[in-house]
């Protein structure tokens, strides 16, 4: 059996942890941040799959625009970075955050080192998916390099972080059934809906 990355911790220090994250990036953003039961339900379930023994090995974030899947993201990105730098997580490695559309860049780009590092990366996630074009021609050939990316890091069994404004419908009418299967296996789903928004606070 793989092994799963886990943060090596409780339920309940993931909750502390990714709560003083979440807070400190919205105030890096020069927001307030308000507590409500969307953003803790979000966090908890968060801190339980990042901690417990399940099947998954990634989680997306999916929901409108502005609703902290960002926040969230950015946070799980720190407290990684906090226990590896203190030596907690044993890894010697971070949260690599690349944007969709700068997947599609480098694959079209013909970067295949920069591309293949990518696909590797023991932790990956994957900004705004969705807004990339769905495929690109290379030398005549029609290539989907976010689904190439996918399907690697789905046969390794790496941890992947996902953040989406699709919902599960249109994640499967524009990426296909076989990716959307593959989602449903390997990614727990935090569905942020239409949440209230920090971006119109001032």
């Amino acid at each position: 059996m793989r092994t799963r990355f886990r943060l090596p911790c409780t339920e309940e220090q993931a909750r502390v942890l990714l709560t003083a994250a979440y807070r400190s990036e919205v105030a890096y953003r020069n927001r307030n941040y308000i507590e409500s039961e969307a953003v803790n339900k979000h966090i908890n379930r968060l801190a339980q799959f990042i901690t417990d023994e399940g099947s998954q090995f990634g989680v997306l974030l999916c929901g409108t625009y502005g609703n902290g899947k960002t926040t969230l993201l950015y946070a799980l990105r720190s407290v990684i970075h906090l226990l590896e730098s203190t030596g907690y997580l044993d890894m010697h490695t971070n949260l690599r955050v690349y944007d969709s559309r700068k997947i599609a860049k480098l694959y079209r780009d013909r970067d295949p080192e920069v591309f293949d590092d990518a696909c590797r990366e023991p932790l990956l996630a994957i900004e705004d998916m969705g807004k990339e074009p769905t495929e690109t021609l290379d030398y005549g050939n029609i290539i989907s390099p976010v689904i190439e990316l996918l399907e690697q890091r789905y046969d390794a069994q790496r941890f992947t972080a996902i953040t989406t404004n699709l919902t599960p419908k249109e994640i499967r009418a524009k990426y296909g059934n076989r990716i959307a299967d593959r989602f449903n296996e390997m990614m727990c789903v935090l569905n942020f809906g239409a949440t209230d928004t920090f971006r119109k606070q001032k």
